[in-house]
């Protein structure tokens, strides 16, 4: 479970610092994840499609440097 302390009456330092961890820990990516079943063959499909979009992006930002 992710705890932030309110220091000094600063709340809204309190929930960035607070919506910062949740982002960090990967609650909000599974529960897209996990909002609807996906059968074994789409989930090969966008991952492989996921990578082939990755490897081009590091290919842009190796060849611009």
């Amino acid at each position: 479970m992710t705890k932030v302390e309110v220091k000094n009456g600063d709340v809204n330092g309190a929930l960035k610092r607070f919506k910062m961890k949740v982002a960090k820990s990967g609650v909000p990516s599974e529960l897209k994840k996990h909002k609807e079943y996906q059968k074994p063959g789409v989930r090969r499909r966008k991952a492989k499609e996921e990578m082939i979009k990755n490897s081009r992006k590091r290919n842009k930002r190796s060849n611009r440097d």
